[in-house]
């Protein structure tokens, strides 16, 4: 349509910079950059349950969990995230072998992940919990709102968009990440991780008796460790080093009751991670 067609055209046009553009141009991004965002659920908080180190522990940390989490409803806002674990490792081989791309390894973690956030939502049923569906992240206010435990799955939401990694054909945004960037876009409180370590160590305590405890770091400092294992994902730290909204996320072991309460209560339980200077 050229500038006379418009002038004549009865249509009612916007003038934005959004027209005819992706909205993932860096240039794009950078000329609607604002100091100011919008809070979604300021008072909220996202709780991420390990797919390895939780779920797939079975009732041994599970059911004393969930126990934990049904005794918080109320007192509380906040939603329950879960990973897939092994069913994730399995899916991943099998889609190597088939020669599936990245974005088709990504949408098929989701639907292991949904397996085990179906397993919880039976666990905590009678306790108030409700299995949102994936992505349909405008019902959490109602959810929340009405005393209910949303609960989500932890992938990252690019599934085919996934970005190509740096390295192999693997996704390289993990659950972590997922589960960070869905606090963060919607301006949560706190992210708090639970694992089956007492937060994060200077080498996997499993493997190393000399391990020893990261209580308080920012993401930056931690990254600069270079460690062989975070425990976290990396790309969550990398994230969080550069976020807007979520400043903080906490990592504690789901086997020492009371570790999740007092974690929301915003005490320095396990690791806290914290962004660090702008």
């Amino acid at each position: 349509m050229d500038d006379a067609g418009s002038r004549t055209d009865p249509r009612p046009h916007l003038e934005t910079r959004l027209a005819r553009e992706s909205l993932v141009d860096r240039g794009l991004v950078r000329s609607t950059h604002t100091d100011v965002e919008l809070p979604i659920l300021p008072d909220a908080y996202m709780v991420g349950l390990g797919g390895a180190s939780v779920m797939d522990r079975g009732q041994q940390i599970v059911r004393p969990l969930v126990e934990e989490i049904a005794g918080l409803r109320g007192r509380y806002k906040f939603v329950v995230g879960v990973g897939g674990g092994a069913r994730v490792r399995h899916t991943y081989r099998i889609g190597m072998d088939l020669g599936i791309p990245t974005g088709g390894l990504a949408q098929l973690v989701g639907a292991m992940e949904e397996c085990n956030a179906i397993l919880l939502q039976a666990c905590l049923a009678k306790h108030g919990s409700i299995l949102m569906a994936r992505e349909h992240f405008w019902e959490l206010p109602l959810y929340l709102d009405s005393g209910s435990i949303p609960i989500v799955i932890s992938i990252p939401p690019y599934h085919f968009w996934e970005p190509p990694p740096e390295h192999g054909a693997l996704p390289e945004h993990g659950s972590d990440f997922g589960l960070f960037i869905m606090a963060e876009v919607l301006g949560m409180k706190s992210l708090v991780l639970v694992k089956d370590t007492d937060g994060i160590f200077t080498a996997d305590p499993k493997k190393d008796p000399s391990a020893t405890p990261i209580r308080r770091t920012t993401a930056a400092e931690l990254l600069a460790r270079n460690l062989p294992s975070y425990g976290v994902d990396r790309e969550m730290l990398v994230a969080l080093s550069r976020a807007r909204n979520l400043l903080r996320v906490q990592v504690v072991s789901g086997a020492r009751r009371g570790a999740l309460e007092r974690a929301l209560a915003g005490q320095d339980e396990g690791t806290v991670l914290t962004r660090g200077a702008s």
